[in-house]
């Protein structure tokens, strides 16, 4: 009985670790993104904002986009946007910055909020492109 108790336990352990070794996959992020996400927010690096604030390139602190009215509750949060603090962002807004507008109640899978950080990642200042491309 205490070997059948073992295993099982081994196969539970291993199972989570897998589930959280798992990759990002910022395809499934970037569908996920455009689903849930983009009646509020754009995330294209011309465009504007919407009822929420424009995300590309949202690794920056909280609250700092020039001419976006954000929350009392966001202005102050000094958060800066890491993919980790993103992830668990994600997973519940109110819970991580009571107060905020954000009406979202979060995923409840952590691997989609992970997916969609993952995607979010890719959104990055491009460099100028040349004549010679």
């Amino acid at each position: 009985m205490d070997r059948v108790l073992s295993l099982t336990c081994a196969a539970v352990v291993a199972s989570s670790l897998a589930q959280a070794a798992r990759a990002a996959d910022a395809a499934h992020g970037k569908e996920l993104f455009s689903a849930k996400c983009t009646v509020c927010h754009n995330a294209d690096r011309d465009a504007g904002n919407k009822i929420g604030p424009n995300l590309f390139g949202v690794v920056r602190p909280s609250g700092s986009i020039i001419g976006f009215s954000y929350s009392s509750a966001m202005k102050g949060a000094g958060v800066v946007w890491t993919p980790d603090k993103l992830a668990a962002y994600l997973a519940g807004p109110q819970k991580m910055i009571p107060g905020i507008r954000m009406t979202f109640p979060g995923f409840s899978n952590p691997a989609d909020a992970q997916d969609v950080v993952s995607y979010l990642s890719t959104l990055k200042q491009q460099p100028a492109r040349t004549a010679a491309e």
